[in-house]
């Protein structure tokens, strides 16, 4: 029963994104403020989540909404499954996610990241790439929207060591701002690669924010430390 609940899933979300096509291009053509793209991409992923909740059985839990910083910052997260790629657009409104440039070839999603505006870089550039989170970066807090990156690079199995890539060090260092440390177990619901999805509750948690101006090696030691003992303490209740 689960399985066809999710293949049910999968044919409504595709389907519920294909109606966004048209909304898509009247924002392009009318050269709509990129505050009403983020709305529209609001709506689009709170009826995800709806269909998630009612079909598959998946709903989810947020704590620690009083850490969450009042100024825009930079939010590390670990990355598990797709699920807090569109979780995070509900949660922090108006964010800038730092995300692969291949997404921007996926039809109706990559448009959206474009006009949103998002960060997209090219994870090969290496250097160039650290400099494109920087530049970007400090436009989007200039703005007042918080920067959010994955900072393991990828999708890593539930239970796998927290490991952050060097570059949101650098990006700590740069944009003086408050760093939130945010853990998930999206993995052990909606697993990397897999079809079916589990029925339950994810837990998204929003971990104490570590202050700005601080040694950035010791900060983003002390963020990857946090998220990992709060995945640690996430999977043991599940046990």
């Amino acid at each position: 029963m689960q399985q066809i609940r999710s293949h049910i899933f999968t044919g409504l979300w595709t389907l519920w994104t294909a109606l966004f096509a048209p909304i898509l291009g009247v924002l392009m053509l009318t050269g709509s403020r990129p505050v009403w793209v983020r709305k529209w991409a609001r709506i689009w992923a709170g009826g995800v989540l709806g269909m998630l909740k009612y079909i598959v059985g998946l709903d989810h839990r947020v704590l620690g909404r009083e850490n969450i910083p009042a100024k825009p910052c930079l939010i590390v997260c670990n990355h598990q499954s797709t699920w807090e790629t569109i979780a995070v657009l509900i949660l922090f409104p108006d964010v800038a996610i730092i995300t692969k440039k291949e997404l921007l070839k996926v039809p109706i999603f990559g448009p959206f990241l474009r006009l949103s505006p998002m960060i997209t870089i090219d994870r090969e550039s290496g250097t160039k790439a650290i400099r494109k989170m920087n530049e970007e970066g400090a436009i989007a807090l200039s703005q007042g929207r918080s920067v959010l990156i994955f900072p393991e690079g990828t999708r890593s199995e539930p239970g796998a060591p927290v490991e952050f890539k060097r570059g949101v060090e650098l990006l700590y260092g740069k944009l003086d701002c408050e760093l939130l440390p945010v853990a998930m177990n999206s993995g052990d619901f909606w697993r990397p690669g897999k079809q079916n999805k589990k029925a339950g509750t994810i837990t998204l948690s929003c971990l104490p924010a570590i202050p700005a101006g601080g040694n950035a090696s010791a900060a983003i030691k002390a963020a990857e430390a946090a998220i990992q003992a709060e995945l640690t303490s996430m999977r043991a209740t599940l046990v």
